[in-house]
């Protein structure tokens, strides 16, 4: 019987929001992965990058103000590549590291992955996720005479805004699938991908950044993968969240999912995207399920014992 196929995508709460926490998340996150391989799936994770990446945006803005003459502003494309590889590098040698305490002798690889967005994706229009650290009024004005785009905080401080178009393709996908039919662990597509937009024969870095659950949501189906697992916050899934009539939810269909969707009963910056992969997976292929719980429970929710099941 050939096994079963599972793309994981982690949360930044799986991850921590700055390098020691990263340190000691990724090996709680170790121990969930050795669990799965343990019983027998194909694994392939997808990450959240949204700390660490900010956390790079800001020292390299930082640096090439500090020393003009010896360091250049770095496009966002390339702090997105950066924060795959430094996460990636932890969650490997984290997940190496236990499955050996199970005698499990297994490669782990991190994919740097670019995934291609539309330039003409309704998102580069309007703009809505906030990146880098609080600026001044005066570091703004250098931030939009660089050509981007930034919003007045409540404080008064002002944050750059970019893009999050939708992923439309992974360039590495064969590279992905090979590792995956040779039962190898993948780590890809890390923080949604580096966005990068086809002119010619050439892959351009766009500066944006790509929703990961959608990204893990396309890898999935790309790959064949019988479930989508993603991690968050909360246990499960649940109807007006934090309302006095709050209703969790453990099962739902497809066509039941899209309802809620249209009635606005998710979050459009959390759950909302969430939800949106896992209908397009489903919906995708035959026999497919998605389920959306946290790390903590999810090899219970594997069993059907916990967290929210999309079929």
């Amino acid at each position: 019987m050939s096994k079963k196929r599972i793309i994981i995508a982690l949360g930044h709460k799986d991850l921590g929001m700055n390098l020691p926490e990263q340190y000691q998340a990724v090996r709680k996150t170790a121990k969930m992965i050795s669990e799965f391989v343990k019983k027998g799936y194909q694994i392939g994770i997808v990450f959240s990058n949204a700390p660490q990446v900010g956390m790079i945006h800001t020292a390299m803005m930082d640096l090439a103000a500090k020393y003009p003459d010896q360091y250049s502003r770095v496009p966002l494309s390339v702090c997105s590549a950066m924060s795959q590889g430094m996460i990636g590098y932890d969650l490997q040698n984290a997940i190496h590291t236990e499955l050996l305490k199970h005698g499990i002798y297994k490669t782990c690889a991190t994919v740097l992955t670019q995934v291609q967005v539309d330039p003409y994706d309704e998102s580069f229009y309007d703009p809505v996720k906030v990146i880098g650290k609080r600026m001044s009024a005066s570091e703004a004005k250098e931030e939009e005479a660089a050509g981007n785009q930034v919003v007045r905080c409540e404080d008064g401080t002002f944050r750059r805004i970019v893009p999050a178009p939708k992923p439309g393709g992974i360039v590495e996908i064969e590279a992905i699938k090979a590792l995956l039919d040779m039962d190898q662990i993948v780590i890809a597509c890390g923080g949604g991908g580096i966005p990068v937009m086809r002119q010619g024969t050439e892959l351009k870095g766009a500066a944006a950044v790509i929703e990961k659950d959608y990204a893990a949501g396309l890898l999935a189906g790309e790959t064949d993968a019988d479930i989508l697992l993603i991690t968050t916050a909360v246990e499960c899934v649940s109807l007006n969240y934090g309302k006095p009539d709050e209703k969790k939810v453990s099962d739902m269909t497809v066509a039941e999912a899209k309802r809620y969707l249209r009635d606005g009963h998710f979050e459009f910056k959390s759950m909302q995207p969430k939800v949106e992969a896992a209908v397009r997976f489903v919906e995708g292929g035959r026999g497919r399920e998605a389920v959306i719980t946290t790390m903590e429970l999810a090899g219970k929710a594997l069993d059907g014992l916990a967290g929210t099941h999309i079929r």
